[in-house]
């Protein structure tokens, strides 16, 4: 099974491999998806059992009683763990989760009313209210969360009941919203790539044609036409990504899905206006979006604070669904280069070492207050980064016509089908540490296709060897791709192992931002192959938001095998000034500011210790910061 079945759809370029054909053996993400078995998974189920999202099933199909528990939306909460679980099943069955599962779906079946409405908030006393505020209830959202889920578990079980029941809602949903039906949209979107999704499972096309209605409804002011819900104006005429961020990716996404099965171009041209426009002036360097607490939103242009930053877990979970859609609509590297930034950047931050803590908002710097927290009373990020993980097999290759795409550098063995040729893939890397990979191309038959290599948007220099039926050929020109390149080895493949050496160099970069991003004058971020750092206080003897570092600073990689689960630390040498005391007076109260001819600007050196953006707030608090001052040279 695949996140998303694209093998029917006539406008895809790329096609997902199945979760259960890939086995990961690294030691980056195979254990993160052995920690979500054993111990993320387990404990979400816990905690929606004791925060009530379970009793809220129980409670509309009788079997309990009391009061509705929590968020009128917290059943998406469920639907997204059990999609997480059914990932988790078909790559690697668990009876224990199988069963707390099992039970979940049984409680969910249950609540369903006798004309196929399923919301447990909008039950007893609440049922005359269905359906008359979409802007603000969520109702059609959580329906997009459950179908995603019924999907998921029957094609990772072949269990049908849950599926019936999505497909009962589905058809209650298509009786009252259409043509010549009620209009409407909704406030947030995502049952439009859930309804285009159960379109592909089920050929029916009247769920495709209700995604297309919600989706051209926007901006009609049905719900208000809030720019923060996108509904200040038509899709199609949208020339800037705005308002809340979540809602607009999953939007983007429902659009992107509708694309691939109909073609249409002016849905494309919207779509790859909206991505320039993210990624040239509204992304961070971590790969996160939403710079604005107020309506969990992108901001204007180049509005991007760090210590302010949102950047929701959900929605860089949201960024990586939408650009995985349109990388396989395109096929274009682009795609995949921000897919790698956001999910060892932004999103994997998301998430503690140790999988049962939580970030929501991921800011850039901090002065040691934001830590992660076990759940939260709005608990959509924690089983949003479970289902990421638990799907992220599915990330790294995908198939076209004659061509096998790595996208993904993991340590992992898959068996992939094409042309009715079953290859082995193997690949051998300790990345992202790492920029060496080997892979054993390993066909059962002799057979001609490509393999198209990724080569990350990071890259300044790649090597490539390969030795095909024994015979060797290099590649040692340098390749400097910009946003990304697919390097693509055609050939006729003899059954036996045949090798592809692969080397990205990986050096530590000084990155800086365009000059209208106020907060970053003067400063550089560092990265090394995908990872971007960031600074911890208590990896250091000084207040990280003092440190300067030249143009001269030097950079030593060190391997830290003990230290936040094993990982490579940057350290080298800079300066602090030590002119804080004349912000104080005799009796240590602030001064604001100060003449600077009245200011001795003594300097120290200092060494420094940087660690993984994605590892920071897992030890003791302290300030944190991700962007450090710069000068050309120190005198």
């Amino acid at each position: 099974m695949s996140m998303v079945d694209l093998s029917k759809s006539p406008f895809a370029k790329l096609y997902p491999i199945s979760i259960e054909n890939i086995r990961l053996e690294d030691s980056f993400w195979a254990p993160r998806i052995e920690i979500l078995r054993r111990k993320t998974l387990p404990s979400q189920y816990d905690l929606m059992v004791k925060t009530g999202r379970i009793f809220n099933f129980r409670r509309a199909s009788g079997k309990e009683k009391g009061d509705f528990k929590g968020y009128y939306f917290n059943d998406s909460d469920v639907y997204k763990w059990v999609e997480a679980v059914s990932y988790t099943l078909v790559y690697r069955y668990d009876e224990k989760l199988y069963c707390m599962v099992r039970k979940v779906i049984d409680d969910i079946i249950a609540a369903q009313d006798d004309d196929g409405y399923l919301n447990t908030y909008f039950t007893f006393e609440r049922r005359k209210d269905r359906w008359k505020n979409l802007r603000d209830m969520h109702e059609l959202y959580c329906a997009g969360h459950l179908f995603q889920a019924a999907i998921a578990f029957y094609r990772s079980t072949g269990e049908k009941d849950l599926l019936d029941t999505a497909i009962r809602f589905a058809d209650h949903i298509s009786n009252i919203f259409g043509p010549d039906k009620r209009e409407g949209t909704p406030g947030h979107p995502e049952i439009e790539m859930a309804l285009v999704e159960l379109y592909r499972l089920t050929k029916v096309k009247r769920y495709l044609d209700l995604a297309k209605f919600f989706l051209d409804n926007r901006g009609k002011g049905l719900i208000g036409g809030s720019i923060v819900l996108i509904d200040h104006k038509p899709f199609r005429e949208l020339d800037e990504i705005v308002g809340h961020a979540v809602r607009s990716l999953y939007l983007n996404c429902g659009a992107t899905d509708i694309y691939l099965e109909t073609g249409e171009k002016g849905l494309w041209d919207t779509l790859t206006r909206l991505w320039s426009n993210m990624v040239g002036k509204k992304l961070y360097i971590t790969g996160g979006v939403g710079s604005r607490y107020s309506g969990e939103s992108f901001g204007d242009s180049f509005e991007l604070p760090n210590y302010r930053a949102y950047c929701e877990t959900c929605a860089s979970i949201a960024n990586i669904m939408w650009n995985w859609r349109m990388l396989m609509a395109s096929g274009d590297p682009k795609y995949n280069s921000l897919i790698e930034l956001i999910l060892y950047n932004a999103a994997l931050a998301g998430i503690s070492l140790d999988g049962t803590k939580y970030f929501y908002v991921n800011p850039l710097a901090d002065r040691g207050f934001h830590r992660r927290k076990t759940w939260f009373s709005c608990a959509c990020c924690p089983p949003n980064i479970a289902r990421l993980i638990a799907s992220l097999p599915g990330y790294i290759y995908s198939i076209s016509k004659d061509t096998i795409n790595i996208h993904l550098y993991i340590q992992s063995k898959a068996s992939i089908l094409l042309n009715d040729t079953v290859i082995k893939v193997e690949q051998y890397t300790n990345y992202p540490w790492s920029g060496d990979i080997k892979i054993n191309i390993i066909p059962e038959t002799r057979i001609d296709f490509t393999i198209g290599l990724f080569i990350p948007g990071w890259v300044e220099e790649a090597h490539i060897k390969y030795d095909l039926n024994k015979h060797t050929v290099y590649n040692s020109s340098s390749i400097f791709p910009g946003s990304g390149s697919y390097f693509k080895i055609s050939n006729t493949w003899k059954n036996g192992v045949n090798k592809v050496y692969i080397y990205f160099k990986m050096p530590v970069r000084k990155v800086i931002s365009h000059p209208h991003v106020l907060e970053n004058t003067c400063k550089v971020a560092l990265r090394r192959g995908p990872l971007v750092y960031c600074l911890e206080q208590v990896d250091n003897d000084f207040d990280v938001w003092d440190l300067v570092i030249d143009e001269s600073t030097e950079f030593n990689v060190i391997d830290a095998p003990n230290l936040l689960n094993g990982i490579k630390v940057i350290e080298g040498n800079g300066i602090i000034y030590e002119y804080k005391k004349y912000f104080e007076d005799e009796s240590h109260q602030t001064i604001l500011y100060r003449t600077i001819n009245k200011m001795a600007m003594k300097r120290r050196k200092v060494k420094f210790k940087a660690i993984p953006y994605y590892a920071w707030g897992n030890r003791r608090p302290g300030p944190m910061t991700t962007w450090i001052k710069w000068i050309k040279k120190f005198n």
